[in-house]
């Protein structure tokens, strides 16, 4: 399999008060188109700092990311955003839904922003197939937490993404809707082949992963291939 996501040499450093803090060391690894890899740690060590990295969303202080191929580095902010939208899904902790905006709003978005001219039907499927064909027209504030974190996947995978990037997706949610999330998820990863790279300080949830990075301090001190 090709090489679809990698990180060489990755730091960060940031200023606190009138001293450098390092975030990240030196991270470098390498994930596989279709692959699904959870990034693990306490909190603090750097997961969600280097998610943000490897999606292009902040810059390194130091060493490189390539998506696709693409060096980050090579990009202006647009170039980065454009890339993104070409190959990347989100799900996020806090589900990022429009609140003014129904189930099936939400999820004929970025369907619309690609000038998609079957948003409203490619919609619909998604959100069937992520169980909430009742539900469509419905706000975000009418929906559990359950269900909006399906809303959110059904937008993250509506538009086939070559890789999603989740950030803590069942971070708020009971211990059985969470589990509901993430067998949803990685049945979407396997279905269209998505590349699923995951923060998660559930180890029983990153097992489920093809890989494990673990982060302490900012270093990887583990991968499990």
């Amino acid at each position: 399999m090709s090489v679809i996501v990698q990180a060489i040499g990755l730091s960060k450093q940031v200023q606190s008060g009138d001293q450098p803090l390092l975030i990240l060391d030196k991270v470098s690894f390498s994930v596989a188109a279709g692959e699904s890899l959870a990034i693990l740690g306490a909190s603090g060590s750097g997961k969600s700092t280097l998610l943000g990295l490897l999606a292009g969303l902040d810059s390194p202080s130091g060493g490189r990311v390539l998506l696709n191929g693409v060096d980050l580095n090579s990009l202006d902010e647009d170039g980065r955003a454009r890339l993104r939208g070409d190959l990347a899904g989100f799900v996020f902790q806090s589900f990022q839904l429009l609140s003014a905006l129904t189930a099936l709003e939400n999820v004929m978005l970025p369907l619309e922003l690609h000038g998609a001219t079957d948003a409203r039907s490619r919609a619909e499927s998604a959100l069937g197939r992520v169980g909430l064909a009742s539900r469509l027209s419905h706000l975000p504030k009418h929906l559990s937490g359950g269900e909006q974190q399906r809303v959110a996947l059904a937008r993250a995978f509506v538009t086939h993404p070559k890789i999603l990037f989740a950030d803590e997706p069942t971070g708020n949610l009971d211990a059985t809707t969470g589990a509901e999330i993430i067998d949803l998820m990685l049945n979407l990863n396997h279905e269209q082949g998505t590349t699923l790279i995951l923060v998660t300080h559930d180890a029983a949830l990153a097992q489920r992963c093809g890989k494990q990075l673990r982060l302490a301090g900012g270093k990887m001190i583990l991968e499990k291939i």
